[in-house]
Formats: structure tokens, sequence, C-alpha cells
């Protein structure tokens, strides 16, 4: 069996499982076994392919304390009424006029303090995808609306565990790199918002029930002192502590908040820390604050983990030599980023998860990187405005099915996600700029 044959056979079996909904851990390990096969008897010694794997699956592992960290805030801030308080201040600011502008910018500042766009659509996203059912509003455009908010923090948030891999992957430090993707953000960040303005124009909200909002403070005691554990998780950024602390000193204060604001038992809030919060109740607000907790964060380790050893045997069997081969041949920097771009959509599409697809495109991209003498901080930050951005522009990969799932729509949100697909254009628009410049000074 060829090799290319059986990651073709993978590829199938990745899809199928998108498709049909089933955990994507299971066709990532039985396309290990397909692999290790397939590999074993080209001639492969088994023990070196597994080395191969452990090695490259060892770049996850830094990372999966941070996203355990991660499914506890996102629990726990519900359990303070941290989340509830953020969309119901949020969402009185919202001129029914600008709803899509609102709903947009809104994603993108709790996406920040989340840190991932699972987290944000589950959330006020849900909140705000009612809101617009309501109103009448078009589901796919304001699901796209969403969407690219909530990967504006996927992109760019210090709590972001794409950010974290990226960041160790690279290894480059975190907020060096957060630093240079907010100045290669502003562009298409101001012409995405433009483009939700005159979509909010065309397609006003016309009415809107706001049971959902006068729920929370009948379950929530909401003040502005609930909102302690995303203020700390701002400032403390800010300082660049360590992100670790960063969030165990936010959970901390959360904790306190559950007990004494809330008045959750500490019982209760061992069980939302493991297991994630819900609400006993039948509203609306039960559908909408549900999630996080460990065991959320194990499922997304194990992808991690799986997918990492993936590559490394990918990597380390030189399967995709061809295509690297490919790659020698470009020189400049707007083609090298145009080359991150394909290898990041490819990747997105045969892997099915962001995950997947920032690790392979890393790992194919690397050499060229090092070979033209390019720095690693430019190679992470290509690889966020690539491959991160584009995973959830394919309508199979679950960086943008499940988020489509959560908002009750399907892939017809794509064209609306305007910023996630002016990310790449305007960077590689940016290298044209400035090889034209260089040409016409030479």
């Amino acid at each position: 069996m060829s090799s290319l044959f059986s990651l073709t056979l993978c590829f199938v079996i990745l899809l199928f499982s998108v498709t049909k909904g089933y955990f994507v851990a299971y066709s990532l390990g039985l396309s290990l076994v397909i692999l290790l096969v397939t590999f074993t008897y080209q001639g492969f010694p088994f023990a070196i392919l597994l080395k191969m794997g452990y090695v490259s699956s060892q770049k996850a592992f830094s990372i999966i304390t941070i996203l355990l960290l991660i499914g506890v805030v996102t629990s726990i801030w519900m359990v303070s009424g941290t989340i509830p308080a953020l969309v119901y201040y949020g969402t009185q600011f919202i001129n029914p006029q600008y709803f899509i502008l609102s709903a947009f910018l809104l994603s993108c500042i709790i996406s920040v303090l989340l840190g991932t766009s699972f987290g944000t659509v589950s959330t006020v996203g849900v909140a705000l995808m009612i809101m617009a059912k309501e109103g009448n509003i078009e589901p796919h455009i304001i699901a796209g609306a969403i969407i690219a908010g909530g990967y504006f923090g996927d992109r760019c948030s210090p709590m972001s565990s794409s950010a974290h891999l990226i960041a160790s992957l690279t290894k480059t430090n975190l907020y060096k790199n957060l630093a240079y993707l907010m100045t290669t953000a502003w562009f298409p960040f101001i012409a995405s918002t433009i483009v939700y303005f005159f979509l909010s124009l065309d397609n006003p909200i016309q009415a809107s029930s706001h049971n959902l909002l006068a729920e929370i403070p009948q379950i929530f005691d909401i003040n502005l002192l609930v909102l302690c554990p995303a203020i700390a998780v701002f400032f403390l950024c800010l300082l660049k502590i360590e992100v670790k602390v960063t969030l165990g000193i936010s959970i901390a204060i959360a904790l306190f908040l559950g007990c004494f604001v809330q008045n959750y038992s500490w019982l209760q809030m061992l069980q939302f820390v493991v297991f994630g919060f819900h609400l006993d109740s039948q509203s609306q607000l039960a559908e909408a604050l549900t999630g996080g907790g460990i065991l959320s964060m194990m499922r997304v380790s194990v992808v991690v983990v799986i997918s990492t050893f993936l590559v490394g045997i990918i990597v380390g069997t030189k399967t995709l030599a061809s295509v690297e081969k490919v790659f020698r041949r470009i020189s400049s920097k707007s083609g090298l980023f145009l080359s991150t771009i394909a290898v990041g959509l490819v990747s997105a599409a045969f892997g099915c998860t962001q995950t997947l697809a920032i690790l392979m495109t890393y790992q194919l991209m690397k050499d060229k990187y090092e070979h033209r003498k390019v720095s690693h901080y430019q190679l992470a930050i290509d690889i966020e405005n690539t491959a991160v951005v584009l995973a959830p522009l394919v309508p199979w990969n679950i960086a943008g099915l499940v988020p489509a799932t959560i908002l009750m729509t399907d892939s017809g949100f794509i064209p609306y996600a305007v910023y996630l697909y002016l990310i790449p254009v305007f960077n590689w628009v940016g290298f044209k700029l400035v090889e034209s410049r260089r040409l016409c000074k030479s």
C-alpha cells in the first residue's frame, strides 16, 4: 500500500468522522494505525516510527496544562457570574440598527478575554443568535460575524490554546507574537468593521425579545464585582505575567465569587471544574450558558497529542517530500507567504482540525523559512495569519463546523466571516507592496 494512498484513505476517514459528528480522536487514532501499518510494510522499523511520533508529540505536552486551565476558566467564569455579566452588560450597548456590527465587536472582546472561539460562540454567540433570529436577521450573516469575532481572540489572545501551540512549536515568546499579530490585524479589522457596518444598515434587527437578558439577573447576582476575574486577566496580561499564573489567579478570584456572591457550594464548584457548568433550568439561558471544565479540554488534549504524533510520522518518513521540493523554488516573501496559505488550506482540509492544520503547516514550512533565514517569529506570525484563520473556512473542519452547529446554522456563514479571509489577503498584499517599493528603489 502506497503512502499517498494511505494518506488519502486517512483523509476520507477524517472527513466521514467530521460529517457524521463522531469524536475526531477516533478517526485520528484509526489513521495513526493505518499509517503505522503502511510505513512498517514499506520497511520503516516500528520502533523508529513510534520514536518519530513521540518526539513530535512532546511539543504538545507543554500546552496541555494551559488547555486544562482554560477549560476550568470557561466553566468557573460562568459559575462566578463573569460570563453572564459580560453578556448582560455587553448586549445593553447594542443598537438595533447596528446589530451585526455590534455582534462582531462584542465577540471580538469576549474572545480576547476567553481565548477560545468555541467558548465565545457557546456563550455570548448563542445569546446573540437567539436575539438575531427573533429580530428576523439572516442567520448566516450573524453567524459569520460571531465566528469571525470569535477567531479574533483565538488568533491573538494570551489565553488562546492555538497561540500557545504555535509559540511552543516555533520556540518564540508568546507576548512578542501577540504584539506582532496586532500590527498585522489592524487593516483587516477596520475593513471587516466597515463591511459589517453596511451589512448592519441593510439588515437591522426588527424586533427583539429581551427575555434572555431578563433571566440573567434573576439567576445570577450581576454587579461590577463579578467582572474581577476578567479584569485580572486583562491587567496581568498587560504586565506580561506568566499565563499559567494569570489563569490561576483568575480562577481563584472566580471560585471566591462563585461561593460567596453566587452562593454555590464548594462541592458544586468542584463538579463544575471537572464536568463543566450547566444550569438546572429549562430556560433559554440554560442553553446559552453551558460548557467548559477539565473533561471538555481533555478531549481537545487527546486530539492535540494524536495530531502531533501523526504529523511526526508523516514528516519523519518524508511522505510529503515532493511538496517540499516545490517550495524550495520560491524566493520572494510574498511567494513564501502564498505557499504558507496553500499549505494551511490543504492541511486544514486534510486534518479536519485547526490543530492538525497548524502542525502540518509548521512541519512543511519551517525548513523553507530557515533556508531563507527568515526568523522564527515571522514563521509564527505567518502560521497565525494562514492556518489558524483559514481552518474555519473549510466546511468540514471542526474549527468552523462546531461553531456553526452551536449557532444552529451551517457552512453558509463562510462568506460572511469576512475577517478570516481578509487577514491572509491583506498580509499577502502587504508583502507585495514592500517588494514593489524595493524594486522601484533599485
